[in-house]
């Protein structure tokens, strides 16, 4: 094992509280925008963090890049390096039901993937990771309080290994056993929160819809930008809870 972090500057300050989108300029985003006296604190390869204040309380957000491997590096130095105690994931996803709407918010209650992430990480043979019960029980919380409870569905994520919209996606969606219900296709959760369990440490995911299977509009990018500002009041709330 190494001693320092490859990937997270060594001395950065970080809250034991972070947010993760994948797109560290959506962590600028969130830091300008959300937090007071916003630093940057990491531009490794440049994935950006910055810790600031919200509410009093120190908070960190930090992009986690594209795909599992990258949120497992990232999510597991955060967490051994830097004694992370609660990361919450906000990014996007496609919706795999018609009960989620674009712009509607999925708060994983579990993660599928086919993938072997948790096996080869840990040798862990089971296909669905579970995810902080506390952290979510804050969001939906955060969601009353802010009245967007009407927003937030609860349920299954699909993490897959390949960005959907490239490939014939229904060809892995049926693969999906029958038995479990996914609302939605994204490609970080279930590394996350398994990096999380594996180390005892406190994990979920919002995902903001922003394409489905059932509508031919997807979000452009200013929409996503003004339609992922619900989620991440809410987890600014949640995180502090």
């Amino acid at each position: 094992m190494v001693e320092k972090p490859l990937h997270i500057n060594p001395d950065a300050d970080i809250s034991e509280l972070v947010l993760m989108p994948g797109d560290p300029l959506r962590a600028k985003y969130i830091a300008d925008n959300f937090l007071d006296d916003p630093k940057l604190i990491t531009n490794v390869r440049n994935m950006f963090g910055f810790t600031g204040i919200y509410k009093g309380k120190k908070i960190t957000v930090m992009g986690s890049g594209m795909g599992m491997p990258s949120m497992g590096i990232y999510s597991f130095e955060l967490f051994h390096f830097f004694n992370v105690q609660k990361i919450i994931r906000i990014g996007t996803c496609g919706a795999l039901s018609p009960d989620a709407q674009l712009n509607e918010i999925i708060l994983a209650d579990s993660a599928y993937s086919e993938s072997n992430f948790a096996y080869t990480y840990s040798n862990y043979d089971k296909d669905v990771v579970g995810v902080s019960k506390e952290l979510n029980e804050s969001i939906i919380a955060a969601s009353n309080e802010l009245n967007l409870r009407n927003l937030v569905h609860v349920g299954m994520l699909a993490t897959t290994e390949v960005f959907g919209p490239y490939i014939d996606a229904e060809r892995v969606i049926n693969r999906i056993p029958k038995e479990y219900k996914p609302l939605g296709e994204e490609m970080e959760t279930f590394a996350l929160c398994h990096v999380a369990n594996v180390l005892g440490r406190k994990a979920t995911a919002m995902v903001t819809v922003t394409d489905s299977k059932y509508s031919d509009r997807v979000l452009s990018i200013e929409e996503r930008e003004k339609s992922l500002d619900n989620m991440i009041k809410i987890a600014l709330e949640a995180i502090i809870k």
